[in-house]
């Protein structure tokens, strides 16, 4: 399928490894221009190469923290500089540190509200303006099924991703007249280094066995296992092309059937 993206200018965030360098290698193969954002310079280059590469489309890459205010700043600024405007956001950041909720400090609250929330209103108040210009655009959240069914132990993640689910919404019902959509996608376990480090946590503050672990999140998981970043990356890139025109609101879980909710 043709997903019309070809010359899009889509911002990826997180683009690095996992689930971020995943979409971003689904939007360039799709044939969109992509901005890849992270923060460890070095794997950004070296990713960014590989999908040019790969993918034959034009890749940017852009060091930068979410979490920072004026990093976000000279994004846009580099973005402005080097592309005619922004066709496509995927908002994807590292999680907070896994814990029950009343363990954390304020200063844990402040960083996972900095990471995960803040930076998304950021990013949406930068891009929309040229996505307005443009006649339209899209906006997709990466959040986590712990934003749909909260889940012990991921106290910050319950609270700041279903944060993101309702500022999605919002802007969808905001946005929708300029031709703008907005969407959140659910991840549950996939195998990226964000699940490897809440297994190192968990057996940090168990005392079990990381391949214990390991093997009780597939047991959650209807399809028993742990799912490829690439089976979400498509999703992703159907949700930012002309193919998803009447796609928005939404909070799609891509989970391997573990939400139990209807």
């Amino acid at each position: 399928m043709d997903l019309g993206l070809k010359d899009k200018v889509a911002v990826v965030c997180g683009a690095s490894r996992g689930l971020g360098r995943a979409c971003a290698d689904a939007l360039a193969l799709a044939g969109a221009r992509v901005v890849m954002v992270a923060r460890d310079s070095e794997t950004l280059n070296q990713s960014a190469e590989e999908i040019a590469r790969r993918s034959g489309s034009e890749t940017l890459p852009v060091a930068a923290d979410l979490s920072s205010p004026q990093d976000i700043e000279r994004l846009l600024l580099t973005v402005s500089e080097q592309c005619e405007g922004i066709d496509i956001l995927v908002h994807n950041t590292g999680g907070p540190p896994a814990g029950e909720a009343i363990e954390h400090s304020d200063e844990d609250w402040t960083q996972a509200f900095e990471g995960l929330l803040l930076s998304a209103v950021r990013l949406c108040r930068g891009v929309v303006p040229s996505m307005r210009k443009r006649g339209g655009g899209s906006i997709v959240f990466n959040t986590s099924f712990t934003a749909r069914e909260p889940d012990p132990g991921l106290g910050l993640s319950n609270v700041f991703r279903a944060g993101v689910l309702a500022l999605a919404k919002t802007l969808s019902r905001e946005l929708a007249a300029n031709g703008i959509r907005v969407n959140c996608v659910c991840p549950g376990p996939f195998n990226t280094k964000r699940m490897r480090e809440l297994i190192d946590q968990t057996a940090d503050r168990t005392g079990e066995k990381q391949e214990k672990i390991a093997d009780q999140w597939k047991m959650r998981v209807p399809q028993g296992r742990l799912l490829d970043p690439h089976e979400m990356a498509s999703l992703v890139a159907f949700l930012c092309s002309p193919q998803a025109s009447g796609i928005t609101g939404t909070a799609i879980p891509v989970d391997g059937g573990l939400l139990r909710g209807l």
